[in-house]
């Protein structure tokens, strides 16, 4: 039996593999996130099959950044298909843009607070204000639900500090960086395991290469689910 809270990310070089995942994967996992490194691949026509023709829910990871008139288009084309979630920058103008675009359907508006892939060295990079990494994700996590966000993307790290925030009673926090006990960081740099991250606050836990890139990703996904609380 599959549980939600965890998502898979499909990050695979086309559709046909990620469909074999999937299928190798069963009914151990039930949530599928399908981001920009599958766009050209078929990913979009992998989402509405696997929500289609599988009844699996699916996390479009876009992570859309426009003007507010090219947002709420791009939304409003990607509602159509009726998917879970879709990510969007944090900064309010682009939440705004996405709710209005998402207007009429169910699909949840996620905002990306900061990266799990950067550090502080990587925010002075970027001419980002200065401060502590935390504190700038919980302030653009409660201005991105301000401007209504459903919810937010963060690093597990950040996950307690979100949840205790007023404007983040009712809304979702969704964690990438989560890494099994034992597995590799890879690129990720603010990461905690998967029970750590549902016990400070998480509603769902992100998890892409611990699971495809292992011999039996069903065996990894069904350990990950034994270890949440």
């Amino acid at each position: 039996m599959s549980d939600d809270r965890l998502i898979v990310a499909i990050d695979l070089p086309n559709a046909l593999a990620g469909l074999q995942l999937s299928q190798n994967l069963g009914d151990s996992v039930n949530f599928y996130k399908i981001g920009l490194g599958m766009l050209t691949g078929g990913g979009l026509a992998l989402a509405n099959e696997l929500k289609d023709e599988h009844g699996k829910r699916i996390f479009l990871d876009m992570k859309l950044f426009d003007i507010g008139a090219t947002v709420e288009a791009a939304v409003r084309g990607l509602s159509q298909f009726n998917h879970d979630f879709l990510t969007v920058h944090g900064d309010p103008h682009v939440v705004r843009a996405a709710k209005e675009g998402a207007a009429g359907s169910d699909m949840k508006i996620l905002a990306v607070t900061v990266l799990t892939s950067l550090d502080r060295a990587d925010l002075d990079d970027g001419c980002i204000k200065s401060g502590d990494i935390h504190e700038i994700t919980m302030e653009r996590a409660a201005r991105a639900l301000e401007a209504g966000a459903d919810g937010v993307i963060a690093s597990p790290q950040e996950a307690a500090v979100i949840r205790a925030l007023p404007e983040a009673e009712g809304r979702l926090i969704v964690t990438p960086g989560v890494r099994p006990t034992g597995s590799s960081m890879d690129d990720q740099k603010r990461v905690a395991t998967p029970a750590r991250a549902i016990g400070d606050g998480a509603d769902h836990i992100v998890v892409g290469r611990p699971v495809w890139q292992a011999a039996s990703p069903r065996d990894v996904a069904q350990a990950i689910l034994s270890e949440l609380p």
